[in-house]
């Protein structure tokens, strides 16, 4: 059975794999610093869940970035309060222009 790190490196093989796992790479950077603040406050899914007053399966959805449902700013807000953080939203030029869209 391989390793979470040796499947990652098999599947970053692939071309399409690799391009979509390059699209994602900002969202999964944002989720790994809610789940490093979570942990850091030493809170449980459950008891973050209570401290902003919803269920351990909304954080759960939350955290999995799983796509089928995206977040409010409030919420967004309420969570990094809770884990003792602030949110900070930015917008910052793309150099290379990746991301305009024309038309």
């Amino acid at each position: 059975m391989l390793s979470h790190k040796a499947l990652k490196v098999k599947a970053l093989r692939r071309p399409d794999v690799k391009a979509e796992f390059d699209r994602l790479a900002e969202e999964f950077a944002f989720l790994d610093q809610f789940l490093k603040a979570r942990a850091e406050a030493g809170l449980s899914q459950s008891q973050l869940a209570e401290r902003i007053g919803t269920t351990q399966s909304a954080i759960a959805r939350l955290e999995s970035g799983s796509g089928k449902h995206q977040p409010s700013l409030g919420t967004l807000r309420k969570y990094a309060s809770a884990v003792g953080c602030r949110l900070e939203l930015r917008l910052v030029k793309d150099p290379a222009g990746r991301l305009a869209r024309k038309g």
